[in-house]
Order: structure tokens, then C-alpha cells, then sequence
């Protein structure tokens, strides 16, 4: 058993546990669906255990917990100060760093990170937690690419709350994968590209959730705010203390739409027109009340083709540094198995997969690999991820994902 610390208001009060809490030596403190009446009893627990910890395992209930934390915060009308306060585990990331340093980061944990960044409106704390989120995808990036982009298309593709921030986290990583790996852009090109993406929508956060659980059209009053988005998030940027002219500039003109090659752009057009091409994939591969999602590779490809119907150049890099089937989206082999991809292959079209579903139907107990460079396992369609009724432990499929090619 593996513990990590949780936030003592991350902790829900008046209803069942969804895991069990302990001290830091592992000592039950409160099991699993006790319900804590008070503040008050909930600190005793804590000052009696030196902490409140949960087993690594339980992470994922305890996310759902704090998202469910976060809504009824914003249901009870609290000002966005003390929701964007309102905090998962602080140190979970480093704890778990310390214990195995080439361990996966908690993406249910980042993901928390980022919605709140995007809630916040202190200029201190907005600066500080935007160089933490963006420090930490970029670790991620470069350590693991394969893995962030599981975690994040994964999240995207099933993940209903929360949506803003998963999607702006999403682009950020596309497009920091696609200037280093394909256009071979400098380190400090790449960190301001994915600087932009991540807070391109600034403005626009609290709407986007709304809009992604609202099943009726934008009524005049949404429409307008998203018209106006682009300058309101630059202008909050900038008055949040960033002075960047070519970040500004990108978020300011992010909807602006200049097909054609990204030779004889300035960098601000550069990074636009990147940010466009991600942005239309992680929107149109997210669930939503009112819309259907496409399946991942249908998203993706929808990305390569401009508004006059050519290849799309910065659509095409964004195709080749992250595939037409990514990490973290679902695929029918030709055995009729249906997978999961876990790792790029050395084409667009040929990744790595972990079979999920036998070709019988039914759930695999263990995980078996399989190279879809091969005839007999190629891809023969992409699956939404509605269509795939397996429920995905990150936990268990991460660690495939940086597996290097010749270990199977």
C-alpha cells in the first residue's frame, strides 16, 4: 500500500467516505462510507492521525469526490476566490515523486491543478500556479510523451466535468509535442507556444463547463461572450502582469483564421494557427450534452484539411507528432479485439495497442500488447470512446506507455 496526503478540505462532510482515510503509518482512521458529521470531527480525525492519507489506489474516488466539491461550491454561489482555494492534495505530486522518481504523474490530480489556474483571478497566485502547471506538462512531455498523451486524451475523451481545463491542457501538450518534435522549434518558442494554449480561453473557463453540460444551443448572451473571448482573456493576461507581445498577441487572435503555410508568418501567427488546429481537435473529440463526439482518428483528420479544403500545414505536423490514432483512443483490430493505444508507432498509423475486449467480447483480465504494424493486428476502425464500455485504470495502463519498443 501506497499513501499519499489528501487536503482536509477536499473532504466531503455529511455523506459516505468514498475511500477510507489513515494516518500517516497506515492506521485506519475512518473507513470506507463513514459518514463525517462535522468541521469539527473532521479535524480531530485529522489532528489524531498527524494528517489525513489515502491508499495511491484510491485516488481516483477521491478526485470524483473533489470535483463534486468544486460544483456544489459553485451551485452554492461561493465567490471563484474560494472555489479556486479549494484544494485536491497539494504535495500529492511530490510525494509520489519522491517515492519512485520515474513513477506516472496523478493526472487526476494536474487536472484539478489546471481548472484551478483557470479559475483564479489573484495576479500572485494565477502566475505562480500557471509556472507549476506548465513546468509539470512539460516534464511530462519530454519524459513521457506517449504517457501525457493517454492521460489527456483519455481525460478529454470521457471526462464531462472539468471540461475547459482538460481541453486547455490538451491543446497546451499537442502543441508543445508538435513545435519540438516536428518543427524543431527552441525550448523557449516551445514554452511560450504552450504558455498561450494553456490560457488562450482564459476568459471563458466557467461558460466552457457550462456549455459542455448545456444540451440547448448558446442562447445570444453565450454567443457574444465567446465572441469576445479571445481579447477579454488577453486583456485579463495582461492585467494579471504577463507583457509578452507575441503570447498576448496569440490569445488575443486566436480565432482569427489565416489559412496557408506557416512560412512568412510572424511567430504570434505561428503559434495561432497551431493553437487552431489543436483546439478543433481536443473540442471535437470531447463529450458533450448536446453533440456527440467524434472517434479520434475522425477528429484528427478533420484537423488536416483548411477552411478552403487543402492540406493544412500546421494541421499535418500536428497529425505527425501525435497520430492518427493517440494515445489514450480506442481502435478495432483486424482480430476483432478492440484496444486501447498506448504508445506512437513509427508511422501515424501503426501504434502500440492494449487489448481491452477479446475478440469474444469480453474484458480482458490482463493486459496483452499488440504491434499494429503487423498484417494480422492492423487498425481497422477508430472508436468513440462511448462505444467502449470498459472502464480504463490509469494506474495499471500508464506504465505500458513507457515501456521502450523492444522490451515486448
Amino acid at each position: 500500500m501506497h499513501l499519499v496526503p489528501v487536503n482536509i478540505d477536499s473532504i466531503l462532510l455529511k455523506q459516505p467516505l468514498p475511500f477510507a482515510l489513515m494516518d500517516k503509518d497506515g492506521v485506519l482512521l475512518a473507513k470506507k462510507n463513514y459518514v463525517i458529521g462535522s468541521r469539527k470531527d473532521l479535524e480531530e480525525i485529522s489532528q489524531r492521525g498527524g494528517g489525513l492519507f489515502i491508499d495511491v489506489a484510491d485516488s481516483e474516488a477521491h478526485h470524483r469526490a473533489y470535483v463534486d466539491r468544486l460544483h456544489g461550491l459553485v451551485r452554492d454561489g461561493k465567490a471563484l476566490g474560494e472555489i479556486a482555494d479549494t484544494k485536491i492534495s497539494p504535495n500529492m505530486l511530490n510525494v509520489r515523486a519522491a517515492a519512485a522518481a520515474d513513477a506516472p504523474p496523478d493526472w487526476l490530480d494536474l487536472q484539478a491543478q489546471g481548472n484551478t489556474l483557470l479559475l483564479d483571478r489573484n495576479p500572485v497566485q494565477f502566475l505562480e500556479r500557471l509556472e507549476r502547471v506548465q513546468a509539470t506538462l512539460s516534464s511530462c512531455a519530454h519524459r513521457n510523451p506517449d504517457g501525457a498523451l493517454f492521460a489527456l486524451v483519455y481525460l478529454a475523451g470521457t471526462e464531462t466535468r472539468m471540461y475547459s481545463a482538460t481541453h486547455s491542457m490538451l491543446v497546451s501538450l499537442t502543441c508543445g509535442l508538435t513545435a519540438r518534435e516536428i518543427l524543431k522549434w527552441p525550448k523557449e518558442l516551445e514554452v511560450l507556444l504552450c504558455k498561450a494554449a494553456l490560457t488562450m480561453n482564459l476568459s471563458l473557463t466557467a461558460l466552457q463547463d457550462q456549455l459542455a453540460a448545456q444540451v440547448d444551443p448558446p442562447t445570444a448572451v453565450q454567443l457574444q461572450a465567446i465572441d469576445e473571448h479571445p481579447v477579454k482573456s488577453a486583456e485579463m493576461l495582461s492585467a494579471m502582469g504577463i507583457t509578452d507581445v507575441t503570447w498576448l498577441q496569440a490569445v488575443r487572435e486566436h480565432h482569427i483564421q489565416m489559412p496557408g503555410p506557416l512560412e512568412g508568418r510572424t511567430t504570434a501567427q505561428q503559434f495561432v494557427r497551431l493553437m487552431q488546429r489543436a483546439d478543433m481537435f481536443a473540442d471535437r473529440l470531447a463529450p458533450k450534452a448536446g453533440r456527440a463526439p467524434l472517434a479520434p482518428a475522425a477528429a484528427m483528420q478533420a484537423c488536416y484539411f483548411d477552411e478552403n479544403r487543402q492540406m493544412d500545414e500546421a494541421g499535418a505536423a500536428l497529425i505527425k507528432a501525435v497520430g492518427i490514432y493517440q494515445p489514450g483512443s480506442f481502435v478495432r483490430l483486424a482480430t476483432d479485439e478492440v484496444a486501447v493505444v498506448i504508445k506512437r508507432g513509427r508511422t501515424t498509423t501503426t501504434p502500440r495497442v492494449a487489448v481491452l475486449i477479446n475478440r469474444s467480447g469480453m474484458p480482458t483480465i490482463e493486459y496483452t500488447i499488440r504491434e499494429t504494424s503487423l498484417r494480422d493486428f492492423r487498425i481497422v476502425a477508430s472508436l468513440p470512446h462511448r462505444d467502449v464500455k470498459v472502464k480504463i485504470n490509469l494506474e495499471r495502463l500508464l506504465p505500458l506507455t513507457a515501456v521502450p519498443d523492444r522490451s515486448w
